[in-house]
């Protein structure tokens, strides 16, 4: 075992630093996305779209549920997993509706998707702690 320890540890550093460059190399990118993408797009595929998130999200729930139920310690990736699909999923049902329909986006963000969110949060960061 101790011959695998110290390659795992020069690796993690490299991955680190890797993530790490990726995420910061990300904020000009967004900078150019918001000067140059169109307000509006006519979109193909959108009910696809949507029904493979709540696809997700219904399965990263009831894994989670199952999991959570039977002790596994599976459940704290999945909980984590299903947590930001929650979040992604309220962020995006609100920022691409309008009128009525945003209330609505925001009404299921405050009493649903963001306290499920919560809530896996709290399973995967126990279980993981």
């Amino acid at each position: 075992m101790t011959l695998v320890a110290p390659q795992i540890r020069l690796r993690r550093p490299r991955l680190a630093t890797l993530l790490t460059g990726a995420g910061v190399a990300l904020v000009p990118w967004m900078a150019v996305l918001a000067q140059t993408l169109p307000r509006t797009v006519e979109v193909s595929n959108w009910p696809a779209a949507w029904i493979g998130l709540d696809a997700g999200l219904a399965l990263g729930l009831a894994g989670t549920g199952v999991l959570l139920r039977r002790g596994d310690p599976r459940v704290s990736p999945v909980a984590a997993a299903t947590g930001a699909l929650l979040l992604m999923d309220a962020w995006f049902d609100v920022t691409t509706s309008a009128g009525p329909e945003r209330v609505m986006a925001v009404a299921l963000a405050v009493c649903a998707e963001l306290p499920l969110a919560v809530a896996c949060g709290v399973v995967a960061a126990r279980r993981v702690l």
